[in-house]
């Protein structure tokens, strides 16, 4: 997010275009998001041969609506979330400025976008474990759990409380918000003053179209590079009971079943530790390609459409 010219950023001007870009995320993502997870929890003897598998299998049994299970929490969610995160973001970097406008290095600019992240999943966890729950109901009829968000949450809160109900994965979040937003802020800033004219001040310029959404791609990609395993053990503390089982295609099994919580302090170790047993390192970035491949137009379209409404909002 850039200073504007001569103008301060206002607090409704921020949370308007972080929610904005948002939604704009989530409408241009949530179909390979959806093949994402899906290929994340299916485990090694799953449903799905690779991406292109999981997307005919999933248009055939479902329709091409079925590529968008779970976007109602992110969509309902997402003007708090942003709004927190494009906030907590710009506080941190004030944190850090020489004097007030002041340039940051890089560097900088990473441990903004990391305090930025550990304030998001506070609001980012509860969210994002309901899209899972949702994308995680492969077809219909007896084989669905829950009837939408809402019911996601009554259900979870109803049987283990809000702690390990909703909020379970809240502390993976965190370590996955800290790498992944380092990187996500470090990358846009990084393309975008590349792509700055030399001579002019990239907090100040008006970059076009295409150079910012060449900036946001590249934002979305570093934050994938910067944290995708930690990802994958998120989705999986969202769904299952526990993983310290004899295989992980058992542990996968256990989708559709009533889970209770994983408990202690090392589950996230405990799993990885598992993961890595059965499987090496190649199951820790299952579901990586339609990641990458939904990172570009989807991070693209958050920070493109933020600059764009802040730019309209302040008059420029």
């Amino acid at each position: 997010m850039s200073e504007l010219k001569n103008k301060e950023i206002v607090p409704w001007h921020d949370f308007v275009a972080g929610s904005l870009g948002g939604m704009a995320q989530v409408i241009v993502g949530q179909p390979m998001d959806t093949i994402k997870t899906r290929l994340q929890i299916e485990g090694p003897t799953g449903r799905f041969s690779g991406p292109m598998d999981c997307l005919r299998k999933t248009i055939n049994n479902e329709g091409f609506l079925g590529l968008y299970k779970g976007m109602a929490s992110p969509l309902i969610g997402v003007a708090a979330v942003n709004a927190l995160l494009f906030a907590a973001y710009s506080n941190f970097k004030k944190m850090q400025e020489p004097y007030p406008g002041g340039p940051l290095t890089l560097g900088q600019i990473a441990i903004a976008g990391a305090g930025g992240g550990i304030v998001n999943a506070m609001l980012a966890s509860p969210v994002e474990m309901l899209k899972i729950r949702m994308q995680a109901q492969y077809g219909a009829g007896s084989t669905v759990r829950y009837s939408g968000p809402v019911d996601c949450a009554r259900q979870l809160i109803r049987d283990h409380g809000v702690r390990h109900g909703l909020m379970r994965g809240y502390w993976i979040t965190i370590v996955r918000e800290i790498p992944g937003y380092a990187g996500f802020y470090a990358g846009f800033e990084g393309m975008k003053r590349y792509l700055t004219p030399s001579g002019e001040n990239p907090a100040t310029y008006p970059l076009g179209l295409f150079s910012l959404m060449a900036s946001g791609a590249t934002g979305g990609v570093s934050y994938w590079f910067a944290c995708y395993p930690l990802d994958m053990l998120k989705s999986l503390a969202s769904i299952f009971t526990k993983l310290q089982c004899n295989q992980l295609s058992l542990c996968f099994a256990q989708i559709q079943n009533q889970p209770n919580p994983p408990k202690g302090a090392f589950y996230i170790v405990d799993a990885a530790k598992q993961v890595y047993k059965e499987g090496g390192i190649k199951p820790f970035f299952r579901g990586f390609s339609p990641t990458i491949i939904r990172a570009v137009p989807a991070a693209a379209a958050t920070f493109t459409t933020y600059e764009l409404v802040m730019r309209a909002l302040s008059g420029l």
